[in-house]
């Protein structure tokens, strides 16, 4: 797979991160101009997951009935129009449901990605492709907090939506122009409802698939959950500015940038499969120090953000290699199987992460539910896949 291509799909596979992080360090304005709760804007962050994974399960057979790029451009116009929707939003109520309707956009992108590798690749060169992917969508969370801070300061939260909005149209043009369709004509899947229910029913009664997809959304659910729950810890809890914030966001970003690749070249020497039963153990260890120092409050800020910082990067190692062995068993259905997938990740990240707000939203509630995703992650591989059996 050329650079250029691995480029291009890690940027339509951003969309739904920069949609996230670079309006991060808004959430408190927004609950103030509002006059809303912390909950309440936190829900805007959970709507976008939600609608992303509900548009998933949509996207995926319609990328394997049309081909990858029409409902790329089709879920890129939708993002364009909500995002315009969001700028204007009067109410709490209003901007939950636009980033809903700019969640189900943003899921064409994420579904085109992921079915676009599994078209040309699978087990460990995907996994090494989904790793070089996270490189370019790890830029996201490192530049888009600094930058969507820096919007909101001149034109204020709105004016980050309008960024987002121009974003899309960018993406929009080169994926008209760039990307190419990589699943021909007598591969497509025809037929209307149907024949998409029976592949989604295929897909839900294998058991090791379904692990496999779940180990990505439970990662994904702990990452969210520090995502929705870092801004209020860190500027409300520990009084850090916005600049501050964006600095400790970006260096978490850094790291798990930083991991995604060790887990690109593990993946030359180490099946998939070996380097997640290591790795999800390990994680679950750091999750329950991060819950031992939020509750006793030992070392405080610092002593706080070490293990963060270690738990954030060493998550990395789940989502590529899962999803890279979820997708090699279901190759004839690749759309179907990567919307399964992300909708799962996104579904359950939206569900899961509103728990850190409504736990009381400070460092205790963010590391339990971290910990509380990663203890139900290895405990779902190790029950359905043949990782720990001899």
């Amino acid at each position: 797979m050329s650079p250029r291509l691995v480029a291009l799909l890690g940027l339509i596979a951003a969309l739904g991160a920069v949609s996230m992080d670079i309006y991060l360090p808004s959430l408190p304005a927004v609950a103030e101009d509002l006059g809303t709760s912390a909950a309440a804007a936190q829900l805007t962050i959970s709507g976008v997951l939600i609608g992303a994974g509900l548009g998933q399960l949509l996207m995926g057979p319609l990328s394997d009935r049309y081909g990858r790029r029409r409902p790329a451009l089709v879920g890129i116009g939708v993002h364009v129009l909500a995002s315009v929707g969001c700028m204007v939003a009067p109410t709490i109520q209003v901007l939950i449901v636009m980033r809903m309707v700019q969640g189900i956009g943003n899921s064409a992108a994420t579904v085109t990605a992921m079915a676009v590798i599994r078209d040309l690749l699978t087990g460990g060169p995907a996994a090494r492709v989904l790793s070089r992917l996270i490189l370019v969508i790890g830029i996201a969370p490192l530049l888009a907090p600094s930058l969507g801070g820096l919007i909101a300061g001149v034109g204020g939260w709105r004016a980050v939506f309008g960024a987002l909005a121009l974003f899309g149209i960018v993406l929009g043009v080169l994926v008209h122009r760039l990307l190419p369709d990589t699943l021909p004509p007598g591969r497509r899947i025809t037929g209307g409802a149907r024949p998409a229910l029976r592949g989604y029913w295929h897909l839900v009664r294998d058991r090791e698939f379904m692990a496999l997809a779940l180990v990505p959304a439970l990662a994904m659910s702990t990452i969210l959950s520090y995502v929705s729950g870092a801004p209020f810890v860190l500027q409300l809890g520990f009084g850090l500015s916005a600049q501050q914030f964006a600095l400790v966001f970006a260096l978490n970003g850094a790291g798990g940038i930083i991991m995604s690749q060790v887990n690109a070249a593990l993946v030359r020497r180490h099946e998939p499969i070996a380097i997640l039963r290591v790795a999800l153990p390990a994680v679950l260890v750091l999750a329950v120090l991060l819950v031992g120092v939020a509750a006793t409050g030992a070392g405080g800020l610092f002593g706080l953000l070490v293990p963060l910082w270690m738990l954030m990067s060493s998550v990395m190692f789940l989502p590529a290699n899962a999803t890279a062995l979820a997708l090699s068993r279901h190759g004839e259905r690749a759309g179907t199987a990567a919307a399964l997938v992300g909708a799962l990740q996104s579904g359950l990240a939206g569900v899961i992460s509103p728990l850190v707000g409504i736990l009381g939203g400070d460092a205790v509630a963010m590391s339990v539910t971290i910990a509380g995703a990663l203890a139900a992650a290895l405990a779902v591989f190790a029950a359905a896949t043949p990782a720990y059996r001899r």
